[in-house]
């Protein structure tokens, strides 16, 4: 054989072609299977055991002092829950429940164009209660600081109305020539005083920790079937691993048989 020929047939020798890969995969098959088996089942354990979290959404309606006009603004009202609120109530639901923090998170927020202010957090069934008297807590001192707020405004249009209407008085008694033009004046101010007061309206709370209808994250059959997926690929290789790392020690195997018999 001339050294060209031989040349030409390790590079032949050397090259896999398709029906050698499968039937790798068909001598190994037994291995392929375990390994997914093992995947399938690691991920199946996983997506059972992990607990499934939901999302828990509290609402509070912003204090009105007319329709679509806000006593203070909904931006204003998340700071206060954020900075004012948050961190009291915590403290004092962490006292009570012997815990040292909580498993979860709270975001606080303001919807575009909207006079709402919502609280937000993602919790396991299990901590369903702990997230509620923590939304809870915040949302009341919401309601008494804007309640306060509607009793002093509620208060200061009763002042003027009262002034008003001394006013009124007062010129009705009046016999001068521009009393006339007064007392419509005043009338249309008592008249918008009455109507603040009719308007204005105390925030309220919308909903307490409401939970969602599915739950929120990777969904378990997600899981599956991305287990799969991965099972499969993993089982393929792990085949050719297995057979190369079967080539090696054949190959080891044979060059110590050939120094042992050169030795001979």
């Amino acid at each position: 054989m001339t050294p060209q020929d031989s040349t030409s047939y390790r590079q032949y020798d050397d090259e896999i072609s398709l029906v050698d890969l499968a039937t790798i995969l068909v001598r190994r098959w037994k291995a392929m299977a375990v390994i997914f088996v093992v995947i399938v089942a690691l991920a199946l354990a996983y997506a059972l055991l992990v607990p499934r979290t939901y999302s828990y959404s509290s609402i509070y309606n912003v204090a009105e002092k007319a329709p679509g006009v806000p006593l203070e603004t909904p931006e204003s009202l998340v700071a206060k829950a954020q900075n004012l609120y948050l961190g009291p109530v915590t403290r004092e639901l962490l006292a009570k429940t012997g815990l040292v923090s909580l498993p979860f998170e709270v975001r606080i927020e303001n919807p575009k164009e909207t006079l709402l202010v919502t609280l937000s957090s993602q919790a396991s069934e299990a901590d369903q209660e702990i997230v509620a008297h923590l939304h809870e807590g915040v949302l009341t001192r919401l309601q008494e600081g804007q309640q306060a707020m509607v009793e002093r405004h509620s208060e200061a249009l009763e002042r003027q109305l009262t002034s008003a209407r001394q006013s009124l008085e007062t010129v009705r008694e009046s016999d001068s020539l521009g009393a006339a033009e007064v007392t419509a004046s005043i009338m249309g101010r008592i008249a918008n005083l009455e109507a603040s007061l009719e308007e204005l309206t105390a925030g309220e709370v919308g909903q307490i920790a409401v939970q969602s209808l599915k739950p929120t994250g990777t969904s378990r059959s997600l899981i599956m079937a991305l287990a799969i997926v991965l099972g499969g690929i993993l089982a393929v290789i792990g085949a050719f691993i297995l057979q190369f790392t079967s080539l090696v020690r054949s190959s080891l195997k044979e060059n110590e048989k050939s120094k042992a018999e050169s030795k001979q």
